[in-house]
């Protein structure tokens, strides 16, 4: 236990925890006795059920948006998993998240845990086992569309290390009061302490109320309209798939003519064909309206927005001038995806790894840093010409400036032009005397 709690003072201290925030009100944890009670009666699983919701309307998003300022998440949790149903939505979200953890991957760090972390060879690494890819992309989507996400780290049968569970959002509140986060698991409420090497929160929108920065409202207004455009699109289409049918009889015909005519037009099926008396007509009365164009205007606008809020830009998205069928980064603008990377990446530096490292050492002096190398090829391809315009133009400015006693400031230009350089022990240069006493076997 004292090395439990030295370990919550030491990532409370990593995170930067406010000294103001109140003890939690609950007492149960994830280890207490009733939720490893009901772990094993519902076979590890601590989340409820989730609570699906079919249709969705403009004043739900407003109740949501109410409910959320009050501390609870329950219904923008409902509508983030629902907005899954649309193509656009779903796809990029996709892309922005799953296409984000595909990534090459770097380490800092200490280099004997970094090398556990991440063999050299093409086997699952420690670091995919702890945190599985697809699990990392359902958190980095929770914190895109809710501004805040949960998992769970879950002790592991057989190893050493744990593996990250996401948990559904719905489930999440914020309690004003106390400053603090719980979870509504199927043992009641949970306190999230973050860093503690079971829990992980993530919160890209912030430390205060980060669901204000997530992009459920304007994705939900996007989502709702665009769904209710597509039924009624859906309706005036059935509607005016089957025109009306007009018999047109003589003045001289009679009631009981008319009628059988009817009768006729009214059983009109598939390939009718009709033998029609002279003065007899038989048309179809169809409509010439434009309201379907309403509805499709309507589309067109929500994904308008869908495609701004996720990709920051549409050219790549609908596949306009310049469209290429390649990587994240000819669908999603650069600066977003560094933006869900390097919060990704902050979340596990802070709270997923240093746990780890302080099982291995005692300590978190040095713990291993992850980042997703988020920059497109022609940034690389830039810098790399960048970093080869500077040799040569120090090498240049060191012949031009020597005869006056000047040297270029080689540190200076290195930070300017963010050039990585470590720090070189000097090598003594061996004196050829002491070489040749040395062949010679002389003292």
């Amino acid at each position: 236990m004292p090395a439990l709690a030295a370990l919550a003072d030491a990532t409370r201290t990593l995170i930067g925890v406010s000294i103001y925030q109140s003890p939690p009100s609950h007492a149960v944890t994830l280890d207490s006795a009733q939720v490893v009670n009901t772990r094993k009666t519902r076979g590890g699983q601590i989340q409820p059920i989730p609570v699906p919701k079919t249709r969705w309307y403009l004043a739900d998003l407003e109740t949501a948006r109410t409910r959320a300022d009050m501390g609870d998440l329950s219904l923008v949790g409902q509508l983030c998993r629902a907005m899954r149903a649309d193509g656009l939505i779903h796809g990029l979200r996709k892309t922005r998240t799953s296409g984000l953890v595909a990534l090459p991957k770097r380490f800092r760090g200490d280099p004997e845990l970094i090398a556990k972390l991440s063999p050299d060879n093409e086997t699952r690494t420690i670091f995919d086992e702890m945190f599985p890819p697809s699990e990392l992309a359902l958190l980095a989507d929770d914190g895109l569309c809710l501004g805040v996400g949960v998992a769970e780290m879950v002790p592991v049968e057989g190893r050493d290390h744990p593996v990250m569970v996401r948990l559904d959002p719905e489930y999440l509140h914020y309690r004003w009061s106390e400053d603090r986060w719980y979870y509504r698991s199927l043992s009641g409420l949970l306190p999230i302490t973050p860093g503690d090497g079971r829990w992980i929160l993530h919160t890209p929108g912030g430390r205060l109320s980060p669901w204000q920065s997530g992009l459920w409202p304007t994705l939900g207004d996007a989502f709702i309209n665009k769904s209710h455009a597509k039924l009624h699109r859906g309706n005036f289409s059935c509607k005016l798939a089957n025109p009306a049918r007009v018999a047109h009889a003589p003045l001289a015909a009679t009631e009981d003519q008319k009628a059988g005519f009817l009768n006729s037009l009214i059983a009109w099926g598939i390939n009718t064909v009709m033998t029609l008396p002279v003065g007899w007509e038989a048309s179809i009365l169809e409509s010439n309206g434009r309201g379907w164009q309403v509805f499709d205007k309507q589309i067109e606008t929500a994904d308008l927005d869908t495609m701004i809020s996720l990709a920051g830009q549409v050219v790549t998205v609908t596949g306009g001038t310049g469209f290429a069928n390649a990587d994240i980064h000819q669908t999603i603008r650069a600066d977003l995806i560094k933006e869900t990377a390097d919060a990704l990446a902050y979340t596990i530096d802070t709270q997923g790894i240093p746990p780890w490292t302080w099982q291995q050492k005692g300590n978190l002096d040095d713990s291993p840093r992850v980042e997703w190398d988020a920059k497109p090829d022609e940034d690389q391809k830039i810098a790399a010409e960048t970093m080869s315009a500077v040799a040569t133009a120090v090498d240049g400015l060191t012949a031009a400036l020597g005869p006056s006693g000047l040297a270029p400031d080689t540190v200076e230009l290195t930070k300017r032009f963010g050039i990585p350089t470590i720090k070189v022990p000097k090598i003594k240069p061996v004196d050829p005397d002491d070489k040749e006493r040395e062949d010679d076997g002389s003292p």
